[in-house]
């Protein structure tokens, strides 16, 4: 009886394979950081919102703060860019390196 054996991968390769994914997963990290800092505040006052109206309370007040907090967020997303992340938005239009 004969048994088809798979050739394992190279030690190599499995490490490669394992470093991308470590990559992979950094990157998705610092993308959903990044999207809860901005709009952290919104989900947290329409989940107030939303938990004072299920307890049959008014939350118009929360409702309120998250729309606030939106227009903050819209207007923080729309007035960055990569030269404000560096430090470097002052330089940008003086036209020095």
């Amino acid at each position: 009886m004969s048994t088809t054996h798979i050739a394992a991968q190279p030690r190599a390769m499995r490490g490669q394979g394992m470093t991308e994914y470590i990559i992979i997963v950094a990157l998705i990290s610092v993308a959903a950081i990044a999207v809860y800092q901005l709009f952290g505040q919104v989900v947290r006052s329409q989940t107030a919102a939303m938990v004072r109206e299920i307890a049959g309370e008014d939350g118009s007040t929360e409702s309120k703060s998250a729309q606030t907090a939106a227009a903050t967020a819209k207007a923080q997303a729309a007035a960055r860019s990569l030269k404000s992340f560096t430090g470097n938005s002052a330089l940008a239009g003086s036209g020095s390196k």
